[in-house]
């Protein structure tokens, strides 16, 4: 059976529901694409939580940025990532320690391991698209509401 992303519906649900977003491999360079997508997801009212363990201890769009998905101090709605398909795996376990509801998977991005070790842990999956993207179509709405 192949991977099937959730329906454009499914995908609103998540988003009007989500508040808190790890965004694994955020940069603290402002010109890189993973900067600029959690910044344009702050502007619309989420939260951004930063997680890259060569920027761990620094602030990343006004948010402390934390070594790994373990080390943050809250529930986790959405993990966003960042990192090449090959790293997936890995975030996808440690994202079903912190028991987030979804692991999203950038454009580009996909890594059928990490899929299966979501959906066993009950997460949501969403692979090959973009976070920034997919809530300017479904939530034309947003902003100011958070």
């Amino acid at each position: 059976m192949s991977f099937e992303n959730p329906t454009r519906d499914e995908i609103k649900k998540i988003l009007e529901n989500a508040g808190n977003i790890a965004v694994v491999g955020l940069s603290d360079k402002t010109d890189r694409t993973s900067f600029m997508v959690a910044q344009a997801m702050q502007s619309r009212g989420y939260r951004i939580i930063p997680v890259n363990p060569a920027a761990e201890g620094k602030q990343i769009l006004g948010e402390n940025c934390y070594a790994s998905l373990k080390d943050i101090p809250e529930p986790v709605d959405i993990v966003n990532v960042f990192r090449r398909s090959e790293y997936c795996a890995d975030v996808a376990r440690e994202a079903a320690e912190i028991k987030a509801n979804v692991l999203w998977l950038q454009l580009g991005i996909v890594n059928d391991e990490a899929a299966a070790i979501a959906e066993e842990s009950g997460m949501r999956v969403i692979m090959d698209r973009c976070i920034k993207v997919e809530e300017a179509v479904t939530q034309p709405d947003r902003s100011g509401k958070r």
